[in-house]
This record gives C-alpha cells, sequence and structure tokens, in this order.
C-alpha cells in the first residue's frame, strides 16, 4: 500500500512522537514510585496516539477531499 505525499507526512511525524513517547516510558519506568506514576501517563499518551485516526487527504479540482 503507498500512501501520498501528505499521509507519509503525517505518519512520519506519529511515529517520530511515538517514539519519543516510548523513550521517555522506557527512562521513567527505573524511577521511585512518582516516576512510575508519571510512566503510567505516558502510556495512556502512547494509546492516544496510537488510537489517532490519520485522514487521507485527496485533491479534487483544488479543493481538498476528506
Amino acid at each position: 500500500m503507498s500512501f501520498c505525499e501528505h499521509c507519509e507526512g503525517q505518519r512520519f511525524d506519529r511515529a517520530r512522537v511515538l517514539r519519543a513517547l516510548r523513550a521517555t516510558h522506557r527512562r521513567l519506568r527505573g524511577q521511585p514510585e512518582e516516576g512510575r506514576r508519571d510512566a503510567q501517563i505516558v502510556v495512556a499518551a502512547i494509546e492516544a496516539v496510537r488510537a489517532l485516526d490519520i485522514p487521507h487527504l485527496e485533491y479534487v479540482e483544488d479543493e481538498v477531499v476528506h
């Protein structure tokens, strides 16, 4: 499956955000109790980003159609 340039860019940005959140999660897991609580918050953020719907945009006669 191929993606248009716009969708590919959104997928790339989403992947970068997920990598950053996962790295933060790994760092926080080894912390004392407060860090573990923060790690749970980061897990919630990861799940929220993963659940985002990335719409495909198409151009029809100079208009963007979602």
